[in-house]
């Protein structure tokens, strides 16, 4: 069995990390080239950067800021926000990213994972779905959970799959901040459907939460920033508890 992937997740907002509860209230956490070095230390297996205003504030993800996280970091990492064209992600790759991550862009033009998949391999393209529960369906939001696409989870992920993505990374805008744990049951409905790896993200809070989604979830890998940023669990401690649960993980 594939090891078990844990996965720091920055968000980024004029250049600073950043985190709130459900994309609002939100708080400087550091500086993301220190804090990206910090865990890769650490040993986390990869790292996402999100320009989370990138998209509502129609800007674009600094391809300098990638290239010094490049510079310092010495694990993958993603990078995503604002990403509407082949050529914004041509620029971050060409930066040093190690994939992309597109989102609202992709929602609204699902070609442009066609194209990067075309281009660069599904390897280097990640589809991010965000989506909140209304009226007992899963509804994909884009714009940092402020717009309804008028899609509906699971199609999409199949879609984006079949498109090319070679990667998943869902958030549950209703779990998200909010360290109550992660809708597994959704996470294994979707791992069950899809070939390609699930990122479980939105809602961990302690370590039994992780270890749920990546064994009753059957996530691929677990992404989560607040327990890692303000140090409530840290990543040694916290892959040491998966291995002791027989969770395959890298040590």
């Amino acid at each position: 069995m594939l090891a078990k992937r844990i996965i720091p997740c920055l968000d980024i907002k004029d250049g600073a990390t950043v985190k709130g509860i459900n994309f609002l209230g939100l708080q400087n956490v550091g500086d993301p080239v220190e804090l990206g070095r910090k865990y890769a230390s650490e040993g986390a297996d990869e790292l996402v950067y999100l320009d989370i205003s990138a998209t509502l504030e129609g800007r674009k993800t600094f391809a300098r800021l990638v290239e010094r996280i490049a510079e310092r970091i010495d694990i993958p990492f993603t990078v995503g926000g604002g990403i509407s064209t082949l050529e914004d992600a041509a620029a971050l790759l060409r930066a040093g990213a190690d994939k992309v991550t597109v989102n609202s862009a992709a929602v609204r033009n699902p070609s442009l994972v066609d194209g990067i998949a075309s281009k660069y391999g599904s390897q280097f393209v990640v589809v991010a779905i965000d989506a909140a529960r209304r009226d007992g369906r899963w509804c994909v939001t884009t714009h940092g959970g402020s717009r309804d696409s008028g899609r509906e989870l699971f199609h999409w992920a199949r879609e984006a799959a079949e498109r090319g993505a070679g990667e998943i990374l869902f958030t549950s805008m209703d779990h998200d901040g909010t360290k109550n744990g992660y809708p597994c049951d959704v996470f294994a409905e979707l791992c069950d459907m899809l070939t390609v790896p699930v990122i479980a993200s939105g809602g961990a809070g302690t370590a039994a939460h992780i270890a749920e989604v990546l064994t009753a979830g059957k996530a691929d890998a677990a992404l989560a920033a607040s327990i890692f940023h303000y140090n409530e669990i840290p990543i040694p401690e916290l892959k040491r508890y998966l291995a002791e649960k027989g969770i395959p993980v890298r040590l």
